[in-house]
């Protein structure tokens, strides 16, 4: 008997798996509608053309899965308060982008093109805000993706994936210079991979597998600063724990954070609403800023707001919304930050 239910139990978890593979190509329109559903919080739809590959797609995860290796100590082990778990005084929502009106980082949205650069993505926008929100909206200093991606050789591999935490601990005992966007001019190492077609059909070229590029400590010829005096720097580098509310302080008092977690293939098709895993392989993990939170619709689902790295043609305006409260995929789990020095 115990032969046959262990059998039995064996042939159910092959139906599933198999099950699993069985299910369409997650850029399929097939695989779109068996999403739409049974996502209940959320709309999904098109937003990478169905051409587009999966190992195109999985490059685009660039958390290396011994990122927690690299976790910074938290926040009071650093500097030495201790936050308690009241959640009182914390608004029902908080958006940094109306909070701070005079820094406008906090509303751009990047793009990291053929290059699984999200955890240099997340951490230099993260920055960049909390410059101008320390300095009370007065410098406002894009911190250079190409410039940690390339020359952090402490951070990971490059294009191939990295460790957030050593980002910004690179950024506090290294410095990172200015830099743009792609063929933007502006700053001292502007990013050098260019945005591709990565969604539906447009005006850029083909994605093909991006390659780290290599580290120059020499600015454009264009730029006037030289490069070791452009290197700005963080005076202090950590962790917020798995809470909410220590969380949400931390956005509200010094500015979006980077977080980073598990993507699976149902958060493509991401337009609107409050994300919530339904369906779907695991496809890597990924790093995001976030930049505050809210709660949604009628049922009022509570939300974490994130700025993503795959340009503004996908979600809502490069925008998403994931559910908050639960570590939903690992959300609140990762969470990296710091302070700018001035």
């Amino acid at each position: 008997m115990k032969y046959f239910a262990a059998t039995l139990a064996l042939l159910a978890l092959v139906a599933v798996v198999a099950a699993g593979e069985d299910d369409p190509h997650m850029l399929s329109d097939e695989f779109i509608e068996l999403v739409r559903s049974k996502a209940k919080t959320w709309t999904p739809g098109r937003n990478f053309d169905a051409s587009v590959s999966e190992g195109h797609i999985r490059g685009l995860m660039g958390v290396h899965p011994d990122a927690h290796k690299f976790t910074l100590p938290e926040k009071s082990q650093v500097l030495g308060n201790l936050v308690g778990d009241d959640g009182d005084d914390l608004p029902e929502s908080f958006d940094a982008r109306t909070a701070w009106p005079n820094c406008p980082t906090i509303g751009e949205i990047r793009d990291q093109g053929s290059c699984g650069s999200c955890w240099a993505f997340g951490a230099v926008e993260a920055m960049s805000d909390r410059v101008c929100i320390h300095s009370n909206g007065t410098v406002n200093f894009h911190f250079s993706a190409e410039d940690l991606v390339s020359c952090c050789h402490t951070c990971g591999f490059g294009c191939n994936g990295g460790f957030p935490g050593a980002a910004w601990s690179y950024w506090t005992h290294k410095g990172i210079v200015s830099g743009g966007s792609y063929n933007s001019n502006e700053g001292c190492r502007p990013y050098e991979i260019e945005p591709c077609e990565h969604h539906v059909n447009g005006t850029r070229p083909p994605c093909k597998n991006g390659r780290t590029p290599s580290c120059k400590h020499q600015c454009e010829s264009s730029y006037s600063v030289d490069y070791a005096k452009d290197k700005h720097f963080g005076s202090k580098s950590y962790s917020i724990r798995r809470n909410p509310r220590e969380i949400q302080r931390e956005i509200m008092t010094n500015g979006p954070v980077e977080g980073a977690f598990t993507v699976y293939e149902d958060l493509i098709l991401y337009k609107s609403g409050v994300y919530k895993h339904v369906h779907g392989k695991e496809l890597g993990g990924h790093a995001i800023r976030i930049l505050g939170w809210g709660v949604w619709g009628d049922s009022k689902v509570p939300y974490w707001l994130i700025g993503n790295s795959w340009n503004t043609d996908w979600g809502d305006n490069g925008f998403f919304r994931i559910v908050r409260g639960e570590d939903h995929c690992g959300i609140e789990s990762a969470i990296s930050a710091g302070l700018p020095a001035l």
